[in-house]
């Protein structure tokens, strides 16, 4: 008999994968021809020919969410939930097969859907632009038209036109920092995390399209129903936005005052000099916005443009107080809060309004935050970044040692997700306090999940099917330009193996980053900022430590990796005890 099995579950992960395998095998022990279509973040989604669908005596699915059957409409079939299939696949397909009717078209789930949406995340590099990949691949396969805009480090592209947002059915915004969501207005919206929209796309779009909500934009208030308000940003949120602005300021900064260095350590004293115009540019100019324009951009965040002034003069304040990125985080929140308040509480007559984003709120706001940061916040703040500064600087080995394992086991954490962006975000913050060691960790940590993954399917090439070994390669290549998001495709798939390796191979270079004393001028640029002169110092050493937790990691996950092999079999061994 001539079957075809189809498999989906809620996730599009390990379940469909699974029921694919088990009910394939089981068919295969009753004798009979089978073809499987798995719906599957594991493997790629391969549809049935017209040929097989014409030659078919029995359609099977095995789906605990809707799919569109209309292609095999007269068919005899039976449509049923995953898990009994799972339970006993060899009795439920003959069950299947006694109980078999002709199916039914179902054009309203088989029409397809207008979606457009924007991705964008904190540095605007990885997470920005591998979800937008992800959301395009898996609508196309599900029969939908997309567009999406990626807010990434080089600005907006593939911009969203109006007659794009007008023909949509549904926006996903998929963000970790504030986007501009005013040209939406009145559109179905939802949000999410370019982690969520990257590791289970089909899920999104299919959540999205159950979920999404009317979305209503009133000037810098955003109102909706109470599930899209539950899905705006929070706190974290508006630090990331502000990080993600700052860090062109310190990137640019952190190496140009690397290339003064080129003449000599202390060649930038000498006036009139070109290493002193570096240092001026890279020193005095850029790091010294850096905390105003992370203070601005928490607020800008909070209460959109009538936020920048007040956060960006708090920022200023907390850098001349010496209260370091710390009192610049406070200071956006305090200016970002205030001046969002001022917008709606103050009630101005309508001729007057207009006053409101360019006089009311910079006053206000400004005068407030900057009255607090003075008299109230800047002191003690400045001196705990002092003592913090001076421990930091001064730190022995065993705390310099224990300070690079937290730092590296959690820039291995979830490569990319809040974990990671917390760890990375603190180390940058201590650039202006002209601290520099758990820089060098980070970025060292951030370079081993991807290296070793890469490592890895090269160490134990048998136990990755072809796609898992070209990903390996592209992993490789990604987190030599310290992009640790290139080891997600291998966490999603076997997060409890990857993930303790990544972090195992992460402490482990960060320890050794502190321990070497190296420290890094720059925030970001991997292996391209090994080749400034004295952008690192203690440069053998550093590149000793990457490549000590990436071989850690690779190694350790050649010996544990299960192949496609292994898997199925342990997959049947549980579902015959379950059994």
């Amino acid at each position: 008999m001539n079957v075809l099995i189809i498999t989906a579950c809620p996730s599009g992960m390990a379940s469909s994968y699974l029921a694919a395998r088990v009910l394939e095998r089981a068919a295969q022990t009753l004798g009979w021809t089978v073809a499987v279509e798995c719906h599957s973040e594991l493997a790629p989604v391969t549809p049935f020919s017209e040929q097989q669908i014409a030659q078919a005596e029995l359609v099977v699915v095995a789906a605990s969410r809707p799919l569109d059957l209309s292609r095999f409409a007269g068919k005899p079939g039976v449509v049923d939930d995953i898990q009994p299939a799972l339970n006993h696949p060899q009795d439920w397909l003959q069950q299947a097969a006694a109980r078999a009717v002709p199916l039914e078209s179902e054009p309203s789930a088989a029409r397809p859907v207008r979606l457009v949406a924007v991705t964008a995340c904190p540095t605007g590099v990885a997470h920005t632009f591998m979800s937008a990949e992800a959301l395009t691949e898996t609508a196309t396969r599900l029969g939908h038209h997309i567009k999406v805009e990626t807010q990434g480090s080089v600005g907006a592209q593939n911009a969203l036109t109006a007659e794009d947002i007008a023909a949509a059915d549904c926006v996903i915004v998929a963000a970790d920092i504030e986007v501009n969501l005013s040209r939406f207005n009145g559109k179905r919206l939802y949000r999410t995390s370019t982690g969520q929209a990257l590791k289970k796309p089909q899920h999104t779009i299919e959540t999205a399209l159950a979920e999404a909500k009317p979305w209503h934009y009133e000037g810098s208030a955003a109102t909706g129903s109470d599930e899209t308000d539950k899905k705006a940003p929070g706190p974290y949120q508006h630090l990331l936005t502000g990080v993600s602005f700052m860090l062109p300021m310190v990137v640019a900064g952190g190496l140009i005052i690397a290339l003064s260095f080129i003449f000599g350590i202390e060649a930038f004293k000498e006036e009139g000099t070109l290493a002193a115009a570096l240092m001026h540019i890279g020193g005095d100019s850029a790091f010294a916005l850096m905390i105003p324009v992370l203070s601005g951009y928490i607020a800008y965040s909070i209460a959109d443009r009538p936020g920048i002034a007040p956060g960006m003069i708090g920022g200023m304040l907390a850098s001349t107080l010496g209260a370091g990125f710390i009192g610049g985080i406070i200071s956006g929140f305090l200016a970002g809060y205030s001046a969002r308040l001022l917008a709606r509480r103050i009630p101005m007559p309508t001729s007057l309004e207009s006053l409101k984003p360019i006089l009311i709120i910079p006053l206000f706001g400004s005068l407030f935050t900057g009255l607090v940061m003075i008299y109230v916040v800047g002191g003690p703040v400045a001196g705990i970044m002092a003592v913090m500064t001076e421990f930091l600087n001064n730190m022995g080995s065993a705390n310099a040692v224990l300070l690079g394992i937290i730092i590296g086991a959690m820039m291995c954490f979830d490569m990319g997700g809040p974990v990671n962006k917390a760890a990375y975000a603190f180390s940058v913050g201590l650039l202006a306090s002209q601290t520099y060691g758990p820089m060098a960790a980070a970025m060292a940590a951030g370079m081993v999940p991807a290296l070793g993954m890469g490592l890895a399917t090269m160490l134990a090439r048998r136990k990755f099917n072809p796609n898992e070994q070209e990903a390996g390669k592209a992993s490789f290549v990604l987190g030599l330009c310290f992009i640790s998001e290139g080891a997600i495709p291998f966490a999603a798939r076997d997060p409890l193996r990857v993930i303790p390796c990544c972090m195992a191979g992460g402490a482990l270079t960060g320890a050794l980053s502190m321990l070497f004393g190296a420290k890094l001028l720059a925030p970001h640029g991997g292996v391209f900022v090994l080749f400034i002169p004295n952008a690192i110092q203690q440069l053998g050493w550093y590149v000793l430590a990457i490549t000590a937790g990436a071989v850690l990691t690779g190694l350790a996950y050649s010996v544990f990796k299960r192949s496609d092999a292994q898997m199925l079999t342990a997959g049947t061994d549980v579902v015959t005890n379950e059994t």
